[in-house]
């Protein structure tokens, strides 16, 4: 799985023109299903992006988690983040997952970022979305489960 996560002070997602999801501070996450990835990777990622310390403490330093902030998170299906764009000029995007592989693993990502105690919005698996974020610093993480060690 690999992810794009922002530190946001707010972020939505439209589909046809509506607001489907919107979150105010907190984590917008862009995220990809791999072909070959399992409930481990799931698991793996949902865990880094409750844990990951990139809000302020008292002192001003990043080292608090969402989970900490009552900050929100709001994830967005991106199977783009698969493009493969070495040979020519259009991406290629067969290691991307397929829908049926890719939804019961993005819904799982989701769970367990609820599970951990934060409000999680969703943006719509395979609709053409808008998205709209403030991001807070900036700050963006790149986050990869096939890149563990």
């Amino acid at each position: 799985m690999r992810a794009v996560i922002q530190r946001v002070s707010e972020a939505s997602v439209s589909v046809d023109g509506d607001t489907i999801a919107a979150i105010s501070r907190g984590l917008l996450v862009l995220l990809a299903v791999h072909e070959t990835d399992t409930h481990a990777d799931a698991v793996y990622v949902a865990e880094k992006i409750a844990g990951l310390r990139v809000f302020p403490d008292q002192e001003g330093k990043m080292n608090l988690p969402v989970t900490e902030t009552e900050g929100e998170v709001l994830v967005i299906s991106q199977f783009t983040l698969y493009g493969d764009v070495r040979r020519g000029r259009r991406p290629s995007f067969v290691e991307a997952a397929q829908p049926e592989v890719a939804i019961p693993l993005y819904e799982r990502v989701c769970e367990s970022v609820a599970n951990a105690g934060v409000r999680v919005a969703r943006g719509s698996f395979g609709a053409h979305m808008e998205v709209r974020l403030v991001n807070d610093g900036p700050v963006t993480i790149l986050l990869d489960s096939r890149k563990l060690f």
